[in-house]
């Protein structure tokens, strides 16, 4: 054998090693192509649940945030209302106490006046007025 043989069969079974090497790493790359595959089906499954409640909640916290808006809107027509009818009663009561008590009050504090006017002319000494004492700026 030759020199030349000798090295043409090295290189052939070079040849042959890295041919089995690139299969076994063909191989190896298939296999975890497959395990990824199936990890992300898994995900996929297990995912797929929680997005669809997830938006069940979401649904749900939309049509709870309209109740409330509309809860709202409600509570605070109530309150301009009561708001209203409450200046309304105070009005009328102002109206129908109120005033015709300061009246009255006027009434009693213009008797009362008229009552102490009267007992202070009662009170005062009469004595008799002479002309000159009646009349002391008549010219004439």
């Amino acid at each position: 054998m030759t020199s030349t043989e000798l090295f043409l069969g090295v290189i052939a079974v070079s040849t042959v090693i890295m041919a089995l090497v690139q299969i076994g790493a063909i191989v190896a790359i298939l296999k975890v192509a497959r395990q990824t595959q199936q990890t992300v089906a898994d995900l996929q499954r297990d995912v797929k649940p929680l997005i669809a409640k997830a938006s069940t909640v979401a649904d749900e916290a939309s049509r709870t945030a309209s109740l409330v808006t509309v809860q709202a809107k409600k509570i605070d027509l109530l309150l301009t209302d009561l708001t209203q009818r409450f200046d309304q009663t105070a009005n009328v009561v102002q109206q129908a106490i109120i005033t015709p008590a300061r009246e009255g009050m006027a009434i009693v504090a213009a008797l009362k006046a008229g009552l102490m006017a009267l007992q202070g002319l009662r009170e005062r000494p009469r004595h008799s007025r002479t002309a000159d004492e009646e009349d002391p700026l008549f010219i004439g």
